[in-house]
């Protein structure tokens, strides 16, 4: 069994069986993978994935099992690269982060620039999704942070810690009756069309809890997956915007009037979070602390030191997060 054929089975499933996208991700050929993952299995007596002619078709049970295991020795082998890597040269590196459009749009620029200042040798690679998307990056190892509000509890992998609070801010063209409203209420936003993120988007929960918690149907119209990309459809009179308050730029939204709903909704908590058992560079502890000042070195290790979420919560309990 060599280190090379579990890292080929990893990627093969990572690239949703797709051999051909595997061989292009690794440069490497097509038929090499091929004929590594079936020696490989003919070692172990048993298929890992289960074909139909030349194609694959999905992961055996056994396969499934291999896998998990698979993925354990393959972020091992990162981590010793890494102890090489923070010994030899603790100031360069590599750092991946998944994260929200309007966190990487927003909350992210200032921290990253003092980031790079401070590590010009460490290269920074930026990836965009959903909650969902974000969170399966990071339990799968393919990032080194997540940051989001929504899904990433939902990944028992992840060791998450809150960073701050947020809220929401409705978004009108001026002139608008709810610019009248005061103070502004759930029964007027109701009466208007809404265009706001999608579900399980941005705090999107909490946005759906406040009205049904008044026995209010919100008639959302639009929705989408980027704050600037819901202001444009507010723009152009499709409905009343509701987004994170920090996607409000006072520059580039004139012509729009930002009233402020954080008397409306619960708020939400922003949380950066990676792969228990990741072997955390100086960098990446800095990162986070640039971050969130209140996550000092001490407090992410006792964090990794947590056994269960119970736990986790506690550690926290005491502390006033930031508001954005």
């Amino acid at each position: 069994m060599k280190l090379q054929q579990l890292r080929y089975i990893w990627e093969v499933a990572r690239h949703d069986l797709n051999v051909s996208a595997t061989a292009q991700a690794l440069y490497t050929s097509q038929p090499g993978i091929s004929k590594q993952i079936r020696m490989l299995e003919d070692e172990l007596g048993v298929e890992v994935f289960a074909r139909s002619g030349k194609h694959l078709t999905h992961i055996t049970p056994a396969g499934q099992s291999i896998l998990r295991i698979a993925g354990d020795i393959l972020q091992q082998t990162d981590t010793i690269r890494r102890v090489a890597l923070e010994f030899r040269d603790e100031s360069r590196g590599e750092l991946s982060i998944a994260t929200t459009h309007t966190q990487a749009r927003y909350a992210l620029p200032p921290i990253i620039k003092r980031f790079t200042e401070a590590f010009p040798d460490v290269s920074l690679h930026m990836h965009q999704g959903t909650p969902m998307q974000i969170a399966e990056l990071a339990a799968k190892g393919t990032v080194d942070f997540a940051i989001a509000t929504e899904a990433l509890e939902l990944f028992s992998d992840l060791i998450m810690m809150p960073c701050y609070r947020w809220n929401r801010t409705v978004v009108v063209p001026e002139g608008h009756p709810l610019t009248r409203e005061k103070p502004l209420t759930l029964e007027a936003l109701a009466k208007f069309p809404i265009v706001t993120y999608v579900f399980g988007f941005t705090g999107r929960s909490k946005l759906d809890e406040a009205f049904t918690s008044r026995g209010l149907e919100p008639r959302v119209v639009f929705t989408a997956a980027d704050a600037d990309v819901i202001k444009t459809y507010v723009r152009l009179g499709m409905g009343v915007g509701i987004i994170a308050h920090m996607a409000v730029d006072a520059v580039q939204d004139k012509g729009l009037v930002t009233l402020d709903a954080s008397h409306l909704f619960e708020s939400s908590i922003t949380k950066i979070g990676f792969r228990k058992g990741t072997f955390l560079r100086g960098f990446m502890y800095e990162f986070m602390r640039e971050f969130a000042p209140h996550l000092s070195k001490d407090v992410i290790d006792q964090a990794v030191r947590c056994h269960n979420k119970d736990e986790l919560e506690s550690l926290f309990a005491h502390i006033d997060l930031p508001v954005r």
